[in-house]
């Protein structure tokens, strides 16, 4: 069971460098299974139902958020009526719209995926570590996928070591920067601490280099821009054992 993890999809150039790469890549790499994270999939920031259902129509099974998730008040509405669009799960489940995990059923198996926030430099929300491990329980999947959005390298790797033998995966976003420490950990589950970032190449983190360099030298607001110019596509294979739910290899890539 192959799973491709894209790191986090920033607008419109994005969106569309992902449709003109993700089918070839799938058939490729023999993809079974695609997750991507849509939090910055919008024009602007953030995610509409627009950018939402163009990523699913353009291969992707399942749509991961952050901290940009409630942004565009406009994508409320779908993310009750969109199983698949998932939002963080340690945001309030009686205050936020939408659910932070999901059971993909393929038939022959079941994959859950846990979306999770990162709180250390971040949104003060209920401990990642807890909700997991209540999220573990009643998915009941022996495959699970997590995505941890989250700020500090730090508690992306802790929680790849509390998560190790409990889960299949962890991929870390938010960063933009595919880090290069792949690995799986001794009890078989695969891990990364940021898959990267789908979108202009030639930018700081998506924005346009002008307007942060101006920010950075200036300390004023500036409304940010998307770079635009060729793009590139982050991502992560998970290659799973599919009756013990272990990461078997796992390849990082980076298509330009």
């Amino acid at each position: 069971m192959k799973i491709l993890a894209i790191g986090d999809v920033v607008g419109a150039g994005g969106c569309k460098f992902l449709r003109s790469k993700l089918p070839q890549l799938k058939k490729d790499e023999k993809i079974d299974f695609v997750v991507a994270n849509g939090e910055n999939s919008a024009v602007g920031n953030g995610i509409t139902p627009e950018s939402a259902e163009y990523l699913f129509s353009s291969g992707v099974d399942v749509i991961t958020g952050g901290n940009h998730s409630f942004r565009r008040r406009e994508i409320f509405g779908m993310y009750e009526n969109a199983p698949f669009l998932l939002r963080p799960a340690n945001y309030p489940e009686n205050t936020t719209p939408g659910k932070g995990s999901v059971v993909y059923d393929l038939g022959r198996v079941r994959i859950g995926v846990i979306n999770l926030l990162g709180c250390t430099y971040m949104e003060s929300l209920e401990n990642p570590f807890d909700v997991v491990d209540r999220l573990i329980k009643e998915l009941d999947t022996k495959i699970t996928i997590v995505d941890f959005h989250a700020e500090a390298t730090s508690e992306k790797l802790a929680m790849g070591f509390y998560l190790d033998g409990k889960v299949s995966a962890v991929f870390g976003t938010h960063t933009h920067v595919q880090t290069a420490d792949e690995k799986i950990f001794p009890n078989g589950t695969g891990y990364i601490t940021d898959a990267g970032m789908t979108g202009p190449d030639e930018s700081v983190l998506g924005v346009e280099p002008s307007l942060i360099i101006k920010k950075y030298k200036e300390k004023l607001p500036v409304r940010f821009e998307c770079s635009r110019g060729r793009c590139r596509m982050d991502c992560i294979i998970f290659d799973i054992n599919e009756k013990n739910g272990r990461t078997i290899s796992l390849k990082r890539i980076q298509i330009r």
